[in-house]
C-alpha cells in the first residue's frame, strides 16, 4: 500500500515524500522577472518544511506571456543566474524543485508589441484586449518554451512543469469556451490540444528523455462549452502516449465562479476537500502515468485516502502551505491536526503588497497576539 512518507521518483528524481507544492505566484520577483532575496528566503522556508517537491511560481516564457506584476521571468539568459541562485537555496536545503513555464495568453499584461495574444481575439466593451495569435506568433511562442526550457536545465531545475491550466494560454487553447478559431489549432479536440503537444514535444526535443517532465491541466472548466473531464481524459492520454511523466490535475478558470481553482471557504468534510475526486477517477481508468491531484485538501486523512487508494500518486498543496510552510514537517512528526489555512482568499491580496505572498488571516492573528 502507498504510503505519505516513502520516497519515490518520476523519470529519475527523486521525491522524499509524496506531498508536492503547487505552483503558486508569489510576487517576489524584480520588476523584470529577476530573482530577488526575498523570494529566495520565501523558497528556503519551503524547502525546510520538508514538502517532497517545490515547483515554482508560474515563470513566463516571453513577454507577452507575464501575467501578473513582480511575476517570476525566464524569458532571456539574463535571467539564469538569478534562477541558478533559486535551485541552489532549494537544494542547499535538501529539496527538489521544478520550474513551471507560463504564458498568460489572454491575460497577459503587457503592451504594444507584448500585448496579450490569445487563440482568439478578445473583445470587452468595444475594445480588443487580446489578439488571436497567428501561425508565425504560435511557432515563435512555441520555441519560446523550448528555449525557455533550456534557461531551467541551465539554472539547475531537477524538472519542468508546463501550465495548461486555469484560463492561461495553453488553457485557453484546449477549451472552445476561449477557442473559436477554425484552422489546425481550433474546432476538433484534436487541433485544440495541438499548441500543448508542440509545445510538449519542443521541450522533450530539447531536454531529452531522462528529463522529468510535467504538464498541469484543468480536470475541467467549469464553463458553458468549456473543456470537459471526457476531454481532459484524451488530452492526458495523448500527453502520456508521448512520454509525458506525470500529470497535475487542477480545475476551473478565472471566470469559473465558485469554481476557480481556489475556492472559498473552508471544507466541511473530507469529500469537499477533494475537488477533483471523479475527474481523477476517470483519469485512473485510462491514463497510466503519475497523478499529482491539488484542489481543497487540508486534512491529513484526506490525503492518506487519497494516496492509499491510488486515487493519485501525489498530493499537491497550495494555500496551507502559504499560512503553514512546516506543515508537511508538522504531519511527518505525527502532528495530524487540521492545516491552519481557512480557505479565505486574502493571501491573494496580499500580492499587491510589497511584502508578496503571505497569508493576511495569519497576520493579523499575529499582529492581536503582539500588538505595537
Amino acid at each position: 500500500m502507498p504510503q505519505l512518507f516513502e520516497p519515490t521518483a518520476i523519470n529519475g528524481m527523486v521525491l522524499k515524500n509524496r506531498f508536492i507544492r503547487s505552483a503558486t505566484y508569489e510576487a517576489m520577483a524584480g520588476s523584470d522577472g529577476t530573482v530577488r532575496e526575498q523570494l529566495l528566503e520565501y523558497m528556503a522556508e519551503l524547502t525546510r518544511g520538508q514538502v517532497g517537491l517545490i515547483i515554482s511560481g508560474h515563470a513566463y516564457v516571453n513577454r507577452a506571456g507575464q501575467a501578473g506584476p513582480r511575476q517570476l521571468g525566464i524569458h532571456s539568459e539574463a535571467m539564469v543566474q538569478g534562477l541558478k541562485r533559486f535551485t541552489s537555496v532549494i537544494h542547499d536545503h535538501g529539496g527538489v524543485v521544478a520550474v513551471q513555464l507560463a504564458h498568460a495568453g489572454k491575460r497577459g499584461i503587457g503592451t504594444g508589441e507584448h500585448g496579450a495574444v490569445g487563440p482568439s481575439d478578445v473583445i470587452e466593451e468595444g475594445v480588443k484586449t487580446a489578439s488571436a495569435m497567428d501561425t508565425d506568433t504560435i511557432r515563435k511562442t512555441i520555441i519560446a518554451f523550448g528555449e525557455a526550457a533550456q534557461r531551467a536545465v541551465a539554472a539547475g531545475f531537477d524538472a519542468i512543469q508546463i501550465h495548461a491550466a486555469h484560463g492561461y494560454m495553453l488553457s485557453q487553447f484546449l477549451s472552445p469556451s476561449f477557442n473559436t478559431r477554425e484552422d489546425a489549432y481550433g474546432g476538433s479536440l484534436e487541433n485544440r490540444a495541438r499548441l500543448l503537444l508542440e509545445v510538449y514535444q519542443e521541450i522533450r526535443h530539447r531536454v531529452g528523455e531522462h528529463f522529468p517532465l510535467l504538464v498541469k491541466i484543468n480536470a475541467e472548466d467549469f464553463l458553458e462549452g468549456g473543456l470537459t473531464v471526457a476531454e481532459m481524459v484524451q488530452v492526458s492520454r495523448m500527453l502520456a502516449d508521448g512520454g509525458l511523466d506525470a500529470i497535475e490535475m487542477s480545475g476551473g478558470t478565472f471566470e469559473s465562479g465558485r469554481s476557480t481553482p481556489s475556492r472559498v471557504g473552508t471544507a466541511k468534510s473530507a469529500e469537499r476537500e477533494v475537488y477533483y475526486r471523479t475527474a481523477a477517477a476517470a483519469f485512473r481508468q485510462e491514463v497510466k502515468i503519475p497523478l499529482i491531484l491539488v484542489g481543497g485538501f487540508l486534512s491529513y486523512p484526506s490525503a492518506e485516502e487519497v494516496v492509499q487508494s491510488r486515487l493519485a500518486d501525489y498530493v499537491a498543496l497550495s494555500r496551507p502551505l502559504i499560512r503553514e510552510p512546516q506543515l508537511v514537517q508538522r504531519w511527518r512528526d505525527g502532528q495530524r491536526s487540521k492545516a491552519s489555512c481557512i480557505s479565505c482568499n486574502r493571501c491573494f491580496a496580499t500580492l499587491a503588497t510589497k511584502e508578496g505572498l503571505h497569508c493576511a488571516a495569519e497576520k493579523k492573528l499575529q499582529e492581536s497576539k503582539n500588538p505595537a
